[in-house]
């Protein structure tokens, strides 16, 4: 984790997750109005925008860079070694529908390596919070990814739009069980915690919807990979990703070959039809 202490740095993610968490109280998921962002990009609610205020009050310090998909961007974190990359509520749509799967996500970047995170669901009161140096926690307790060497029977976690536009068809004669559930930052911290085995998109996601993920499933001895099998780095000036592929270290090469057909040369293949990578940056 670099030269950075690592129990400061957690201590600051926990006290904001609980700062977010005690806002998040004043609002009753299901029954919140929301609008519609700028070139579609999807809905926003005032409980997004006031955790936002709150996580930048209690994680900014002078010298730190700042990404939050409800903040303007700041080209000026390009040039910080140490940057904060947050989103103030994963799952917006659960939220505004009232099913108990968004989060408060908290991505800590060095060098544009995410190494620390917290992500907290206050429904379900599920805390992740982990370094790479000290590991992972899960409501206190110490979690590691899932040890399985092998997709049969295991529990893979699908995004729930990605599942209703049939992105997932493919795999309903699979040997996992495939389990929509939302937000995908949500779904990242589960599979660090062990609670589930692996995640995937092929759909193209932003820093803050991963970088508090990454850093914990990489801190729990899971792997995170994009869709072009490399590491993932953050802090870039496009926040955009082509997909990811995230689970329990004995699984990487099974997932990798499964899906190794389903991206080819930077396009994605869904049942058939393909979509260019860069058309959707």
């Amino acid at each position: 984790m670099g030269r950075t202490d690592p129990k400061p740095i957690l201590a600051r993610i926990r006290e904001a997750l609980e700062a977010a968490g005690a806002t998040l109280a004043a609002f009753v998921p299901g029954a919140v109005a929301s609008s519609q962002k700028s070139f579609g990009r999807g809905p926003v609610t005032e409980a997004d925008r006031a955790v936002n205020r709150v996580l930048r009050d209690a994680l900014w310090r002078e010298g730190e860079g700042w990404l939050s998909e409800e903040s303007v961007d700041d080209f000026d974190r390009l040039e910080k070694s140490c940057v904060w990359i947050v989103d103030p509520l994963d799952g917006t749509l659960e939220f505004i529908a009232g099913v108990p799967e968004w989060c408060v996500s908290i991505g800590w970047i060095e060098h544009g390596r995410a190494v620390a995170g917290g992500i907290y669901n206050p429904v379900t009161r599920e805390m992740f919070l982990g370094s790479i140096k000290t590991g992972v926690t899960y409501n206190g307790s110490s979690v590691t990814a899932s040890k399985r060497d092998s997709l049969s029977g295991a529990v893979v976690l699908a995004s729930r739009s990605e599942v209703k536009r049939g992105e997932w068809n493919d795999f309903q004669n699979a040997p996992f069980v495939v389990r929509p559930t939302g937000s995908v930052a949500y779904k990242l911290a589960l599979v660090a915690a062990g609670l589930a085995d692996a995640t995937w998109t092929l759909s193209p996601k932003n820093e803050w919807d991963i970088a508090a993920g990454v850093a914990l499933i990489e801190s729990a001895g899971g792997f995170v990979q994009n869709l072009e099998n490399s590491l993932l780095t953050f802090n870039r000036r496009s926040s955009l990703l082509s997909g990811l592929i995230a689970g329990g270290a004995g699984l990487r090469e099974e997932i990798s070959e499964l899906l190794s057909g389903r991206c080819r040369n930077g396009r994605l293949v869904h049942s058939g039809a393909e979509r260019n990578l860069s058309s959707l940056q």
